[in-house]
């Protein structure tokens, strides 16, 4: 096998293995930060050896006993930690652990389990949510530092820190790498499906630079999202988040024009929405709705998408449904940005005067301040009014507050339109 082909081999097999290596690491030596040192030590030997000796039949078997030798010489030499003399019991005990366990075994019997763990220990609520979105997409998704800070336009050395501390954080609160059960568990949840939710929207709508959409970070959410629907599969709210992001996802290649620019949803050709993804989500959403608990903020937000997606035609949407559906997700999960939401449905389902008068209601939320939708959504129903003065100084207001250049120019664009509409006499 050439070099460059062996280069490849460990690149994908890496991609694969890693969330399960680190996972099943972390589980024995009950640190994730050390758990993630010994894979990418396997990870060097393989990129060493493989060009030589060919990828062997179990590539992730020979990474895990490579690691888990990398382990015990670590602990033999007494390099592990610099740990306090009374630690000293805990590290033997670690060695005892590492040496009569079957590693391999054990990763093949308990994988769910340990992915699950790891991605409850990543999103552990003493971390903060950048740090969990860093370390998730570190740890379980295989991104290098490079890839995460190019991802949120974050300097690398700001991710690294982050990386850094939230390791710390987790070693010295001596959190396990386990899957919470009961109420602690549902406490729980919710910081998963946020950071999950979190790298997809960052992905479909970029808040800042010059692509609308950063596909990767979409593939990563969704990525993680099935994981998470395998191995929880009585939690309602999962099931939701996916079906979410399943048909957020189908409209991606309908969100960009020919040049990158945005595409509105009423404007998008809806033979480019992806039918798999659609019919993914509705599944989904249908696991969901069997569960005997009712639908979570993600559930109904994602019975919200899959109205949109049964429309054939923009004007085939029952907004009215859509509306009946935001005002449960009120009662849900209260926020101005959902009443701003619920604002476009009402607008849609009953006139732009409807939507305004909740859209002014709530204008002077703080939470809204700064946000460049609160003007973008006022812009439109005014212009669906005639008010065409108003709503072109609505949409450059909203263009002063985007820092994404692509949404920038849509919403100057607008204003333009508006500034054309106006009636010289």
């Amino acid at each position: 096998m050439g070099e460059a082909d062996a280069t490849r081999a460990v690149e994908t097999v890496w991609r694969i293995e890693s969330a399960r290596l680190i996972a099943g690491l972390a589980r024995i030596v009950g640190d994730v930060g050390f758990a993630e040192d010994l894979a990418q030590d396997a990870l060097v030997a393989a990129i060493e050896t493989w060009p030589r000796s060919g990828v062997p039949d179990n590539p992730g078997a020979w990474l895990m006993a490579t690691a888990r030798n990398r382990a015990i010489d670590q602990l033999r030499r007494g390099k592990t930690y610099a740990r306090k003399q009374e630690e000293m019991a805990h590290e033997i005990g670690l060695q005892f652990a590492i040496e009569r366990a079957d590693f391999v075994a054990e990763l093949d019997d308990e994988v769910g389990d340990d992915l699950l763990g790891l991605m409850f220990t990543c999103c552990h609520p003493l971390l903060s949510e950048e740090a969990r979105v860093a370390l998730t997409l570190r740890l379980l998704g295989g991104l290098t530092t490079t890839e995460i800070a190019r991802a949120f336009l974050t300097p690398e050395k700001t991710v690294a820190q982050r990386l850094v501390r939230a390791k710390r954080t987790l070693r010295e609160a001596r959190v396990p790498l386990d899957v919470p059960h009961g109420g602690e568990l549902e406490a729980r949840l919710p910081s998963v499906l946020e950071v999950i939710y979190l790298v997809f929207n960052e992905g479909y709508a970029a808040s800042a630079g010059e692509d609308l959409i950063r596909p990767a970070l979409c593939e990563e959410a969704l990525r993680l999202g099935r994981i998470l629907a395998e191995l929880a599969p009585a939690e309602p709210e999962v099931h939701g988040l996916i079906a979410l992001l399943e048909i957020q996802a189908s409209r991606s290649r309908a969100r960009v024009g020919p040049s990158g620019e945005p595409v509105l949803l009423g404007d998008q050709n809806r033979s480019l929405w992806d039918p798999l993804l659609i019919v993914r989500g509705r599944r989904a959403l249908e696991r969901a709705e069997a569960l005997p608990r009712p639908l979570g903020p993600y559930g109904l937000q994602a019975a919200i998408a899959a109205c949109h997606a049964r429309a054939l035609r923009a004007e085939e949407t029952d907004w009215v449904r859509i509306a009946a559906l935001y005002e449960a997700l009120t009662r849900v999960t209260p926020s101005p940005v959902v009443e701003l939401n619920r604002a476009v449905a009402l607008g849609m389902a009953f006139g732009p005067e409807i939507g305004l008068r909740l859209v002014d209601q709530i204008a002077a939320e703080p939470a809204l301040r700064e946000y460049h939708l609160l003007p973008s959504v006022r812009g439109d129903l005014l212009a669906r009014l005639g008010r065409d003065a108003e709503a072109g100084a609505e949409f450059r207001r909203a263009a002063e507050l985007t820092a994404n250049e692509r949404e920038r120019e849509l919403l100057l664009g607008r204003a333009a339109e508006c500034d054309r509409d106006i009636d010289p006499a």
